[in-house]
């Protein structure tokens, strides 16, 4: 018993010795937002000696577009994101789990093998085709695809859900006159809802994170996301104004930060789930 409470002790201690480490990069920006410029790199401090409150009003104000506009593109396309592999990874999942047609197998093969090329590797074709079709600049190159089952990760974690969910349902809903259609939406959809849960959580984290897509695609600072907001207080001459950075990068993680905790049991349930089937 000793032992074993000895090591218990150890093991959280170990654990809280970690979650400092962790959790100093972010602590160490928040007390920066309240620091003036000249003390942020000089000072290793998670209490700000002398705390200033203008580095909010000059991050929220300070570009050519406030940054409350920055909020509502990122917010638009996680959203559209999140409904588009929800909608799109879902059905896919349930075709190559539920349904029989020639090729199934292969196609399910090769969906998972694009998964090992690298995003970069298909960027130019990508930027080729939405320049022809004239959506750059726009949004539709980062939501659009999202439509079309791109993500071959999300496919196999709901396909790895639906194959937990036994066939004696469809069987029953086939003799009972349902098509397949109406299977997928009125008995996979909400047996799977852990399983969407973690979709789209990952979803949105994924593309409110994303700073490659947004910079490849969208030119007007009208059209920035928070990532390429944040850019905007850094110049290369030198006279970047680190605090406003530092300021809108804590408000910038905080939907981050509340989409996680508030969906945070699903996420959990899924993940377990999944494993176990």
């Amino acid at each position: 018993m000793k032992h074993s409470a000895a090591r218990s002790v150890v093991a959280h201690g170990v654990l809280c010795a970690a979650s400092v480490v962790m959790l100093y990069p972010l602590l160490w920006m928040l007390a920066s937002s309240f620091r003036a410029n000249g003390d942020i790199f000089t000072n290793i401090s998670l209490w700000p000696s002398h705390p200033v409150m203008g580095a909010y009003g000059r991050g929220w104000h300070g570009l050519q577009v406030g940054f409350g506009t920055f909020f509502v593109n990122s917010l638009v396309i996680s959203v559209l994101a999140v409904i588009g592999n929800v909608l799109s990874c879902s059905l896919a999942a349930y075709a190559v789990t539920r349904l029989r047609f020639p090729g199934r197998d292969v196609c399910f093969a090769l969906m998972l093998g694009t998964m090992m090329i690298p995003y970069q590797v298909t960027l130019i074709p990508q930027y080729i085709l939405f320049l022809h079709l004239d959506w750059v600049n726009t949004i539709l190159p980062l939501v659009v695809p999202k439509f079309l089952a791109v993500d071959a990760f999300f496919i196999f974690l709901l396909a790895q859900f639906f194959r937990g969910i036994p066939r004696e349902l469809d069987e029953a809903a086939v003799m009972d006159g349902c098509s397949p259609w109406r299977i997928y939406w009125n008995i996979m959809l909400p047996l799977s809802l852990p399983a969407l849960g973690t979709a789209a959580i990952f979803t949105f984290i994924f593309t409110w994170d994303d700073f490659f897509g947004p910079l490849v695609y969208l030119t007007d600072i009208e059209n920035f996301t928070v990532q390429l907001g944040l850019r905007g207080f850094l110049d290369s001459s030198g006279t970047s104004d680190w605090g406003a950075m530092f300021a809108m990068a804590v408000l910038t993680l905080l939907p981050v930060l509340g989409f996680f905790v508030f969906f945070q049991r699903t996420l959990i349930q899924g993940i377990a789930t999944t494993g176990l089937k």
